[in-house]
């Protein structure tokens, strides 16, 4: 089987923004061992950065400036991750800002999920580690798996930890056994892998927080901070001193 495990960097949060790709990370496996065939390219945008977003990758416009465009990669890209299974941690996210890329090109390219199978490791840590964190460093810590070179995001680097963190949290999966899945998630009985589902990507309703509610809730938040001190959430004390 052929598995690639892949990861992006992008210039904020959300595509609809404006945001985009500027760096894509693949790793691939074969029969789950680490083949060496590797896709790794840097991207120039056009678009700056959000607040924010060059502190966690440490990428700068002037680094992706010689940089190719999506556009000037993209049947490589595509030919690189055609029929294989793709491993995304949170692929929503990953997803959305490919499938933008795309469209930007024209609809002839269509959507990743028309090319390649899609398993989303977020959804498979969820399902196995209900009510606990499962970001890649928290998955890290939980499986043993060494990230203590992982000092900024980077695409390559998050999708090498990732294949660590994949071997780790399938290891024995058979005698596991994943409950079945919830709505959104599909569950291979046979392999206990929970697929993507591509309907997660469409657009949700959002629901508006009115001034008074976002007023007490920052009171409620204060109250307890004063009970209990600073909450888990709450940046450490040095970023409050630097931000200040």
């Amino acid at each position: 089987m052929r598995q690639i495990i892949l990861d992006t960097e992008t210039t904020g949060l959300e595509w609809r923004k404006g945001n985009r790709v500027v760096e894509i990370g693949a790793v691939e496996l074969l029969e789950r061992r680490p083949s060496g065939n590797n896709f790794h390219r840097y991207l120039k945008p056009d678009c700056d950065f959000e607040p924010g977003a060059q502190e966690v990758t440490g990428l700068t416009l002037e680094f992706l400036a010689d940089k190719p465009l999506f556009g000037e990669v993209v049947d490589e890209f595509l030919a690189y991750i055609d029929g294989a299974e793709l491993i995304i941690h949170n692929a929503a996210f990953d997803l959305g800002f490919l499938d933008n890329e795309l469209a930007l090109l024209g609809d002839h390219y269509g959507r990743i999920v028309e090319r390649a199978t899609v398993v989303d490791t977020l959804m498979m840590a969820r399902e196995r580690y209900p009510g606990q964190r499962n970001s890649l460093d928290a998955l890290c810590k939980r499986l043993g798996v060494d990230n203590s070179h992982r000092q900024l995001h980077g695409a390559l680097l998050d999708a090498q930890i990732l294949a660590d963190v994949y071997i780790a949290l399938t290891s024995g999966q058979e005698e596991i056994g994943f409950a079945s899945a919830d709505a959104g998630q599909q569950t291979d009985a046979a392999s206990g892998m929970i697929a993507f589902d591509p309907a997660l990507l469409l657009p949700r309703p959002r629901v508006a927080v009115t001034a008074s509610e976002s007023q007490a809730h920052e009171a409620r938040l204060a109250q307890l901070r004063k009970k209990a001190g600073r909450a888990l959430w709450d940046p450490p004390v040095e970023e409050i001193a630097v931000a200040g």
